[in-house]
């Protein structure tokens, strides 16, 4: 059992906090610490810095997803923008270098790569000697993830290990535990019981359109073009945080009328993500990759929309790869897509046992379970 730990996420985006949460949970569940404090790195920066890392990326998301993705792209050459990228940090994150110095943990495990470059850093220059370990939240590792001074990297894909080790990762180091996600996605629910459960036909094919945890894309869109289906369905929304969306899609669902054949909820934020996931056949919406684990987990099909230029669209490289998803590009073919879909079973079972094959419900579990034989 650990003495200390510290959980280091960063909120850009909603998967890293996710993420951290899980790993938490773990801890937690398996009785494997004493002390956890689980923080967001970003409350110990300045403000200016703050917004940069949060604010500015989700309207990036919002706005302009084709610059967000070619900053992806131009900073993914490893090693080759470290010292530039760590200059910036230092100047902004003394609070967390001092925090760290006063907490003193057996342990930090980083879900974001912001704190995990400061504390290598910080080992170089022997400030600290606190054993680091770093969960990558996507499927495959970007540069920026890439530290010199680290004890563990936990991956979400054997491909992902393979990447690392030929950057020059020792293999002993790198454990293929899969993304962490809650630990209440290895409970088996019943899926006709959740249904019931929100409301829901117990009969019905049963769509999930996930908006991420910060409620990003073009909804109402992608709601009217689902809305041309032949085949009778029902959906629900998650909105996430975003009360603004909600409001919208409220407004949006009492305009439809009844003879459609596709009837939509709409949900606010929640943390009954793995029920609402027992309750659904697909998940439709963008690959972030603590959703596309979380659907794994459940044994969703996943039908990929307007994926992030960057990270997302090498999510969903993996799941098309596996066997998992199909993409729709051009939403005003969504209702075809989905009709060609649900008028082939076969298919969609085939997609939802590939989804139960790659699913990795005890991620946290696995990552905490290893930690504390290092």
């Amino acid at each position: 059992m650990f003495n200390k730990v510290l959980i280091l996420s960063a909120s850009a985006g909603a998967g890293h906090i996710r993420a951290a949460q899980a790993v938490e949970k773990a801890f937690i569940r398996l009785n494997a610490a004493q002390h956890i404090r689980n923080v967001d790195v970003l409350d110990y920066t300045n403000k200016i810095f703050h917004k940069l890392y949060s604010q500015v990326y989700i309207e990036m998301v919002n706005k302009a997803p084709e610059i967000l993705g070619w900053l992806y792209d131009y900073f993914d050459k490893p090693w080759h923008y470290e010292r530039r990228r760590l200059a910036f940090d230092k100047l902004n994150t003394r609070p967390f270098i001092k925090m760290l110095g006063e907490y003193q943990p057996d342990i930090a495990v980083c879900t974001h790569f912001l704190p995990s470059e400061i504390i290598s850093w910080l080992k170089e220059k022997h400030k600290i000697d606190i054993p680091q370990a770093i969960v990558i939240t996507d499927f495959d590792v970007h540069a920026m993830w890439l530290c010199r001074h680290f004890e563990h990297y936990f991956v979400a894909l054997d491909e992902t290990k393979e990447h690392l080790v030929q950057l020059g990762v020792p293999q002993a180091q790198v454990t293929v535990s899969g993304i962490p996600i809650d630990p209440v996605f290895t409970e088996m629910k019943d899926k006709k019981q959740m249904r019931l459960h929100f409301g829901l036909d117990p009969s019905l094919v049963t769509i999930l359109i996930s908006t991420g945890g910060f409620g990003v894309g073009p909804v109402e869109q992608l709601l009217k073009s689902l809305l041309k289906m032949r085949n009778k369905a029902q959906a629900f929304v998650i909105c996430g945080k975003n009360q603004e969306l909600k409001n919208r899609i409220d407004s949006f669902i009492r305009d439809i009328p009844a003879s459609a054949p596709l009837r939509i909820t709409s949900v606010g934020y929640t943390t009954e993500m793995d029920s609402f996931m027992s309750a659904a056949d697909i998940l439709l919406g963008k690959p972030g990759g603590l959703t596309a684990c979380e659907a794994l987990a459940k044994g969703l099909g996943f039908i990929i929309v307007n994926p992030i230029r960057g990270q997302e669209e090498r999510n969903a490289d993996h799941l098309l790869e596996e066997g998992v998803a199909i993409r729709c590009n051009n939403l005003p073919v969504l209702a075809y897509k989905m009709d060609k879909l649900l008028d082939d079973p076969s298919k969609l079972i085939s997609m939802q046992t590939n989804a139960r094959r790659l699913g990795r419900p005890r991620a946290a579990l696995e990552i905490v379970e290893k930690l504390l034989t290092l």
